[in-house]
């Protein structure tokens, strides 16, 4: 099943006395499963020890929580005691203490069937049980219809993991109406039920890639999927997940970290009792807790209880007991901390309510008035009344909620996508629960086409020059990158011992160098390769000289240049990369977006400077219609006739292809039909995930940067591939970055240069935060402009030089080691100057013939792709003006 598992029987269940919340007495140890390592029972005094730094305040390991895990009579009397007060704090520091939440909702089983086979479920079915594969789209509408009847405000949609991969039924029923997969069907229910009935989705799908979370994020307020247990020996054969794909502990670990990269409010939690130990459970715990810190998107974590149910693989396991689950719930709370909500739902501990809000919960999940809890039909949910009446009498206030939680929706952007802030608005109250008299009604998702009229700060490109930035950071510096500390810690776990370099592998790499360049790149000659890479001294002008001589030989002495304007329009972004100092948020004094008017006035002004190519970058904006970038590329091409656009970076394509519900290949279709002439390959900072996480937060994954310029080359739309380095990277990682771009290469054809992007540290959040290096060296500079020319012979003919963040003089020496090109004019440069680029925002003509002749090299204007003459552009006649307001996000 994709997310929730099999509940508890009330049945063996430790009776307490009516109304009170005792603490069930100590059961005998459990004997491990033959498959489960033997743990003992910690001693009194690992108990003790545990609990006094507890008391303390101290920070848990792994082993402390285990050991607390085994915690009964009066020891867990006093974890319970110290897991409420952290739950308490928490609800202080949340504003509202004393609240336990819970929402009101639908439970929509979209399908019971699914590709896992987990040995404890009985929700998942085969298709010979079911009268159809899926719910209908009427009958989807239809619950939802019923529960905004009653009140509710959440469609809690539960499926299982792509049924269509197992079952052929499943992709026979989607094919005949027109889906290509369960994702797909998923994605029109929640806009169905959004638009016609006004209840938030919160989705349960499974595993899920980055790709498909950012395509589901604009259709659900929230999204959900157990991780169970981090354990890989219950994945192995004889194990409780032995021969279901989804619940590998990396797979759903992957799955929570991209949900936290998307920035989506995620509900995750632990299965306990289905084979783990103690230490199992903890690290399950413990890893919860890493991604809740790195992304801040974790909303709620739920620990449940496993319960043997007839008719499955494990119909004769042993019980997880309720001392076992409040011990659990109490080492989770403590673990967590007091910032994380925490979750037992009502209707599966029997009568013990009580005494799972000692073990410290805050919320009771869903309860529904209208449906049953699918996974476990026998288990009634408790009606709100007497669940308020626990509550109230354990002296906290029971009140609803929306399916994400308060924090995220007084939050608004980044977390909820900005086609939902009306649908959540609505329901919401200013302290961000449910409003109790909200109306639940449908209401519109589609966002309005058109343009709109520019705002904020829309000067910038001009004053970064003159009166620089506001502040040297946007506003929610502390919040939108995720901890740092758990940053710095992921990071130091990557590093490498850099590799002993050994005057045998320089000359080897030296001679490979000389001989067969593009053999640089062949995983067989890394020690050679890595050797001349890191060299120094007479290695490092050995190995400029080769790339010079190849440069000479492949392009001649001519150093060209292309006559350009970039245009941001747009630096409102909510990613969250931790490299960028361009963002802002859209009240921050540095936020700008401007109109397709202006956009298009401003390349006209760059036609009259003679310039012949546009490039078109901007944030990933929340509030631009997905029709605004196709529209951006007609308005420059109707403004100056023959403009060549180089525009958007493979983030922009798969963030507008997503939010628009089509593929990258039909997005892109559609944008060369409205005259997009090439994209820039920037977004690949460096293709290695490992690096690139620490680096970036939210980004897209290297194998969706792949797809994208893959894609786009075979469209005939011809890119430029980039590398930026000098930060938390390796030189590992470059080679391993150049290597990937050649493997493109290869099946493509499409890159028409490669363009290294020193690093540019001094208002780079990262930077700021003590994370990362401050820039590259000059020596690096040298060695990955003349090493990339020499890697990427026969493959890539052009190496291009930044001015804009090397400066003039450092140019003209790395255009002495293997550079042939110098970027363009630029006439307006916003992104580096935000970072503290000193080398201003333009060049003249005469200037970068200033910068190739200190090189002794003469200069060529080009085009674009470096294919044919530039021709004189001349504006067209301007047009009227065609605005459209947009709310602020």
């Amino acid at each position: 099943m994709a997310d929730i598992p099999a509940a508890p029987d009330p049945a063996g269940t430790v009776p307490t006395d009516p109304g009170t919340a005792s603490t069930p007495p100590a059961p005998p140890e459990p004997a491990p499963s033959e498959s489960a390592p033997s743990e003992s029972a910690p001693s009194e005094s690992a108990l003790r020890r545990a609990l006094r730094r507890v008391r303390d305040g101290a920070t848990l390991d792994v082993t402390e929580a285990a050991v607390l895990l085994a915690a009964r009579g009066e020891h867990l009397d006093e974890l319970l005691t110290h897991a409420g007060r952290v739950r308490d704090a928490g609800l202080v520091e949340e504003g509202r203490p004393g609240v336990v939440t819970y929402s009101r909702n639908v439970f929509i089983p979209l399908t019971r069937l699914c590709r896992d086979r987990c040995h404890y479920c009985t929700f998942a079915t085969v298709p010979h049980r079911l009268e159809s594969m899926f719910l209908e789209r009427d009958e989807v509408v239809e619950i939802a219809r019923q529960g905004a009847a009653q009140g509710c405000k959440e469609a809690l949609f539960t499926l299982g993991d792509r049924p269509e991969d197992r079952w052929p039924q499943a992709r026979e029923w989607l094919e005949a109406r027109g889906y290509d997969s369960t994702l797909d069907y998923v994605r029109a229910c929640a806009i169905a039920v959004l638009e016609e009935t006004g209840l938030l989705p919160h989705l349960n799908p499974g595993v899920l890639s980055w790709a498909e979370i950012t395509r589901l994020k604009p259709v659900a307020a929230s999204m959900g999927m157990m991780l169970e247990t981090t354990s890989e020996r219950l994945f192995a054969k004889g194990g409780p997940h032995f021969g279901s794909p989804d619940k590998e502990p990396a797979v759903r670990l992957r799955v929570l970290a991209d949900a936290g990269r998307v920035g989506v409010p995620f509900t995750t939690g632990i299965l306990i009792g289905i084979g783990e130990n103690r230490t199992e459970r903890a690290e399950s715990l413990f890893a919860i807790r890493s991604a809740a810190r790195a992304h801040g998107h974790v909303q709620e974590v739920i620990v449940q209880n496993f319960r043997a149910k007839p008719d499955t693989a494990m119909a004769n396991d042993p019980d997880a007991d309720l001392g076992d689950l409040a011990a659990t719930i109490a080492v989770a709370r403590i673990v967590l901390g007091p910032k994380v909500r925490l979750q037992a739902p009502p209707n599966l501990v029997g009568d013990e309510q009580a005494l799972m809000l000692r073990a410290g919960i805050d919320d009771w999940g869903g309860v529904s008035p209208v449906t049953v809890d699918h996974v476990s039909p026998e288990m009634p949910w408790p009606a709100v009344d007497e669940l308020a009446r626990v509550t109230a009498a354990e002296g906290f206030e029971l009140r609803e909620r929306l399916t994400a939680y308060p924090k995220f929706v007084r939050a608004g952007s980044p977390w909820i996508d900005t086609r939902l802030h009306g649908h959540v608005a609505a329901l919401a109250t200013p302290d961000g629960l449910a409003a109790p008299d909200a109306v639940v009604e449908g209401r519109s998702w589609q966002e309005p086409d058109g343009g709109f009229a520019s705002t904020g700060r829309t000067d910038l490109h001009t004053a970064v020059d003159t009166e620089g930035r506001t502040e040297d950071r946007r506003s929610d510096f502390g919040s939108v990158y995720g901890d740092w500390y758990e940053v710095a810690a992921e990071l130091a776990s990557q590093r490498s011992r850099a590799p002993e370099r050994l005057d045998g592998d320089v000359r080897a790499g030296l001679d490979l160098a000389a001989s067969d360049p593009a053999a640089l790149l062949d995983p067989a000659n890394e020690a050679a390769a890595m050797a001349v890479l890191t060299g120094e001294g007479p290695a490092l002008r050995e190995l400029t000289r080769l790339a010079d001589d190849v440069r000479r030989q492949v392009n001649g002495d001519d150093v060209t240049y292309v006559v350009n304007r970039n245009i941001n329009f747009s630096n409102v972004c909510y990613v969250g990369c931790r490299f960028c100092a361009f963002a802002q948020r859209e009240r921050d004094a540095d936020a700008f977006r401007l109109s397709l008017d202006e956009v298009a006035q401003r390349a006209a002004e760059a036609a009259r400077d003679g310039a012949t190519e546009v490039c078109v970058q901007g944030g990933i904006d929340p509030q631009l219609p997905v029709t605004f970038y196709a529209d951006l590329v007609r308005a420059v091409t109707a403004a100056v006739p023959g403009m060549h656009v180089h525009a958007f970076s493979p983030m922009e394509i798969v963030s507008a292809s997503a939010k628009a519900g089509v593929s990258i290949r039909e997005w892109l279709t559609e944008l060369k039909a409205a005259g997009l002439g090439s994209i820039p390959g920037t977004a690949a900072e460096i293709l290695d995930d490992e690096v690139r996480w620490v680096l970036t937060k939210g980004k897209l994954p290297a194998s969706q940067w792949i797809e994208v310029v893959s894609t786009a080359h075979e469209l005939g739309i011809a890119s430029s591939s980039t590398m930026m380095y000098g930060h938390v990277d390796e030189p590992r990682h470059w080679l391993g970055h150049l290597r990937t771009l050649a493997s493109v290469q290869d099946r493509t054809g499409g890159f028409t240069e490669f363009v290294p992007l020193p690093f540019v540290h001094h208002n780079a959040p990262i930077y700021l935060a003590g994370i990362a290096r401050p820039g590259p060296t000059e020596r690096d500079n040298r060695a990955v402009h003349a090493f990339a020319r020499l890697a990427l012979h026969g493959r890539i003919d052009h190496v291009q030089v930044s001015w804009v963040k090397l400066g003039d003089e450092l140019a003209g020496q790395v255009l002495a080691g293997g550079a042939d090109d110098m970027g363009g004019t630029l006439m307006e440069e916003t992104i580096s100057r935000m970072a503290g680029s000193e080398n201003g925002s333009e060049r003249s003509v005469e200037e970068l013939t200033a910068i190739a002749h200190a090189a002794g090299r003469p200069v060529r204007q080009r085009t674009t792709t470096y294919r044919g003459e530039p021709s004189v552009l001349t504006p067209a006649r301007p047009s009227g003006p065609r605005m459209l307001p947009l709310a602020p996000a």
